[in-house]
């Protein structure tokens, strides 16, 4: 029982509209993670000599995070050199495998104290960046998979496979923004959120959660992802897909404090939640965005549990599609998905948002008594993390 992994803690940044003139643009990213570990680490009163690994998620590890922005952060803080630091990048679930691999090293015995966690600064330094005007694939991937697709197409074929129509994402994505925003009037959001000095001043509130948001408004929105040579190639898609029902391009830092049991009982630190498994697959990568659906299967297996008893589900809300295609699958109650809002709503720093998921989650199950919670993410390229916490 010494190397049961456990949650402490989570805590994440605002989360910040990822383009000039968002609340937290005009913060480095290194000095946004910073802010955020800080906060954790005097939150928890931990001796930051303690710990025994970083790891750190983050996509576009370019420009100003390029040097790996974890060990910058930790060093800007004034914490110990001795501390060593690594970065992870298994795209949108960056952070929820930082989790895993923390979760991981704590129960085989290699560390007592890690802090897991990401980062994304998508204001400062754009989507792709890391691949500007490089080729991604190789003359060998497009020969196995010459039909590969945009983010953005991918969701539209799920919801022409999945046969989920444009009033159905509308109606999902302003329920993302009312869940949401009840959340925060509720102060539901108080204890996840810690604040960030910026140049403009202090920010410690949300600037993605739009609350007059309705399906009505949003179905005035355009499509982003049609052009007459993808409508010629796949007559089966609808083209429903708009900037309203898709997650918001973000900038934000989040970052969990997990240790052995022995550690935590050691500090006089109260666990959380402790993990009871973990999941990583691949699938289709046309499709791209559906690996949520067999992993979840995966986890439930591996726990011994059914979808039933999972009392608050997280699935990303990369795109409308990707939770209510799951949803069909898994035929879970819709209540427990996503009940404190979502990408669409709280927005998507891809580095941080495995964190932020499970920070949400952790805050639901600990504000309903709820004992099991359920994390689930798409990754680019047809892959998928799951995860299964209990609530202490």
């Amino acid at each position: 029982m010494q190397n049961v992994p456990v949650i402490i803690d989570i805590v994440r940044s605002p989360m910040g509209r990822g383009k000039a003139g968002g609340i937290l643009s005009g913060v480095h990213p290194a000095d946004l993670l910073r802010q955020v570990l800080v906060a954790l680490v005097e939150r928890n009163k931990l001796d930051p000599g303690a710990v025994d690994d970083l790891i750190m998620g983050c996509v576009s590890q370019a420009g100003e995070q390029a040097v790996p922005v974890g060990r910058t952060a930790w060093l800007a803080a004034g914490y110990p050199t001795h501390v060593p630091c690594t970065m992870v990048e298994r795209r949108c679930g960056s952070s929820q495998q930082a989790v895993h691999f923390a979760a991981q090293g704590v129960a085989a015995g290699a560390y007592d104290i890690v802090l897991a966690g990401g980062i994304e600064s998508m204001s400062r330094v754009p989507m792709g960046s890391a691949r500007m005007g490089a080729d991604p694939h190789g003359v060998a991937y497009d020969q196995r998979f010459p039909d590969t697709v945009g983010q953005g197409v991918a969701a539209e074929l799920i919801a022409a496979r999945w046969q989920i129509d444009r009033d159905a994402m509308d109606a999902y994505s302003a329920r993302s923004h009312q869940l949401a925003e009840a959340t925060r009037l509720a102060g539901g959001l108080g204890h996840e959120i810690v604040p960030i000095e910026t140049p403009d001043g202090v920010v410690a509130q949300d600037e993605t959660i739009r609350a007059t948001t309705t399906a009505e408004g949003l179905a005035q929105l355009r499509t982003s992802f049609n052009n007459d040579v993808l409508a010629a190639r796949f007559p089966e898609i609808s083209w429903s897909i708009t900037a309203g029902n898709s997650s918001q391009i973000t900038d934000g830092a989040s970052v969990a404090l997990i240790m052995s049991e022995k550690a935590a009982n050691r500090l006089g630190l109260q666990p959380k939640a402790r993990f009871v498994a973990f999941d990583v697959i691949g699938d289709d990568p046309l499709l791209m965005l559906t690996a949520p659906i067999p992993a979840t299967h995966r986890v439930l297996r591996k726990a011994g549990l059914s979808i039933e008893v999972m009392d608050h589900i997280e699935v990303n809300e990369a795109f409308a599609p990707v939770p209510l295609a799951w949803l069909k699958e898994l035929k879970a109650d819709p209540a427990r998905l996503n009940p404190r809002g979502g990408a669409i709503a709280l927005g998507h720093p891809l580095g941080a948002s495995g964190t932020r998921l499970m920070g949400s989650m952790l805050q639901g199950l600990i504000e309903t008594g709820g004992r099991y919670g359920l994390q689930t993410m798409c990754e680019a390229g047809g892959l998928a993390n799951a995860t299964i916490i209990e609530r202490f």
